[in-house]
């Protein structure tokens, strides 16, 4: 026997039997009802807009991007094809869109050459930092420098870098839908993020050394 779930559509709760709540939204806004169209979209809205804002840095940009995810999002739905979720198409479209804003802004990012570096496992190494969480004033105010230390050398990286951390470390994506996503070998995304996090660890190293630019 088949779940149900409810969705809120025209203003009140409809229980949908057999299929998915957003299963159902993607299948209506197919058929271009708009109304099924914006809930879907409310639903990814503000995963979309954070990832968006910390690829490019910009939060104006970002809802600029955001707008333009929506329209190619509605233009293409008709032809989404379910194999990869919805989430992961959202998030195709919205990394393709800022690869291109940065290709048009001209902005040159210089990448650091080096070996990747594996654990035992063959997975790509973590980066941590730790949380000095104490009340003192001035650890405080370095704990906030260290983060901004972080995000600059997150926006230093190049956009295909930066999109994969982005998509693990942040929204969460598996190696799988990441692949999915971004249309590359699951060994590309450890690869790719492999050489983020060590990029991110050096400038946070030379940080705390006290060198500077």
């Amino acid at each position: 026997m088949m779940g149900c779930d409810t969705v809120s559509y025209g203003g009140r709760g409809i229980v949908v039997e057999s299929i998915s709540a957003e299963a159902w939204l993607i299948q209506r806004a197919q058929a271009r009802d708009e109304a099924a169209f914006e809930q879907l979209m409310r639903l990814h809205a503000d995963k979309l807009y954070n990832y968006l804002v910390r690829m490019v840095g910009n939060p104006t940009d970002a809802e600029d991007l955001l707008q333009e995810v929506f329209l190619r999002a509605y233009q293409g739905l008709p032809s989404f094809d379910g194999r990869a979720s919805l989430s992961t198409w959202l998030y195709r479209i919205a990394t393709n869109l800022c690869i291109d804003h940065q290709r048009r802004r001209a902005r040159r990012v210089t990448t650091v050459s080096y070996s990747a570096q594996e654990d035992d496992e063959g997975e790509p190494t973590e980066w941590e930092f730790a949380d000095p969480n104490a009340p003192d004033p001035l650890e405080a105010l370095m704990h906030k420098e260290l983060q901004q230390v972080v995000e600059q050398a997150i926006q230093s990286l190049s956009p295909k870098l930066r999109a994969v951390l982005l998509l693990y470390d942040v929204e969460g994506l598996s190696y799988e839908e990441i692949a999915q996503a971004l249309r590359i070998p699951m060994g590309t995304v450890k690869s790719r993020l492999n050489h983020a996090r060590t990029q991110i660890q050096r400038q946070v190293e030379a940080y705390l050394r006290g060198e500077t630019k």
